[in-house]
């Protein structure tokens, strides 16, 4: 297991009725770019963490998630569909802790033309009795696609972020 800073942590996701795309490295490396966001829910870490922790519970709070079905291996790897019936992630866990309440993962196929893109979703405890929920990615965007990719992510981490805290709205 390894440890981030919360400056560093944050989610992925994305609505794109794209077919699967698996983006090959070329010889000019370029550079990783990061994504952060996060959210404050008027709820304590561990209820948080009871409904989005499972490696398949977001496709009970992401709206833009039809299903998730996951493969029961070690490491598990899941596959998302979205809403539209077409888009699809295949994502593996990297990591996980359920009592420092995160977990990691990365792309095996997406339609988002990146490569190493690799994520954590972590809840952390505020002192007033709620808590962060951090969601962060890295990767290395296809060439001329990084304005398109960052849109992308950002959309699928805010939208995601925005329905954990629906769901605890008072």
């Amino acid at each position: 297991m390894y440890r981030w800073s919360y400056l560093n942590m944050a989610l992925l996701s994305m609505s794109a009725g794209a077919a699967l795309f698996t983006y090959a490295p070329h010889a000019s490396a370029a550079p990783a770019v990061s994504i952060v966001r996060s959210v404050d829910v008027d709820a304590p870490a561990s209820a948080v963490w009871s409904k989005i922790g499972g490696f398949c519970a977001i496709a009970n709070w992401h709206p833009m998630i039809a299903r998730c079905e996951e493969d029961g291996k070690t490491p598990s790897t899941r596959t998302l569909v979205g809403k539209d019936g077409k888009t699809r992630f295949v994502e593996t866990q990297v990591s996980r802790s359920d009592g420092e309440l995160f977990y990691s993962y990365a792309f095996v196929a997406s339609p988002i033309p990146a490569r190493g893109y690799f994520a954590t979703i972590r809840v952390v405890p505020r002192n007033e009795g709620g808590s962060t929920v951090i969601w962060n990615g890295s990767y290395v965007p296809a060439p001329g696609k990084q304005r398109e990719i960052e849109d992308a992510l950002t959309g699928i981490y805010e939208s995601g972020l925005s329905a954990i805290r629906a769901k605890f709205l008072k």
